[in-house]
């Protein structure tokens, strides 16, 4: 049985990975409206990622006898100034993520949860990924600027990402 401290703790990411899976659905219907559908594609790879990273919790929460609690889920928002923009804003969004996944691991450690530690290894890996690749789009829309050309070339190139499901989700 789960510790109640760490459930509840848990709950609340379950709605932090929630949040982003809206936020980057939004982002990606920003983005068809916009014109953009490699960009759109893009972020609706990362709203499925997130969804399999909420029930990665939910899954985990559930093995170890817990009560997952559903909060609401609030708004995102559905405008903004530019891709670039956009994934600056990922990026910062992905770095609060990072600072919650880190609170749980230092929850975990304080109540000696080494299951649920060795369970949040993979989040901390995840989340050097996430940044990762953030980071290398904004270095890039940087680059390119305001070049109708750069833009469209790094649209094709969003268009190819594809979402590979998690092991235990299949």
């Amino acid at each position: 049985m789960i510790d109640k401290e760490m459930e509840e703790a848990i709950n609340k990411q379950i709605n932090e990975e929630m949040y982003s899976a809206y936020l980057y659905l939004s982002m990606s219907a920003y983005f068809e409206k916009i014109g953009l559908k490699g960009f759109a594609n893009w972020m609706h790879v990362q709203y499925k990622e997130e969804m399999d990273h909420a029930m990665k919790f939910y899954r985990y929460l559930i093995e170890r006898g817990g009560t997952v609690r559903l909060y609401g889920i609030k708004e995102p928002p559905h405008e903004w100034k530019s891709p670039l923009d956009a994934f600056e804003q990922t990026l910062e969004h992905e770095k609060h993520i990072t600072k919650c996944i880190n609170y749980l691991v230092d929850l975990a450690e304080k109540k000696k949860d080494r299951a649920t530690f060795n369970m949040l290894q993979w989040y901390i890996d995840e989340q050097v990924e996430e940044e990762a690749n953030d980071e290398e789009i904004i270095a890039r829309l940087k680059l390119i600027g305001d070049s109708p050309q750069g833009i469209f070339m790094l649209d094709r190139e969003l268009a190819q990402r594809t979402y590979v499901p998690l092991a235990s989700e299949e």
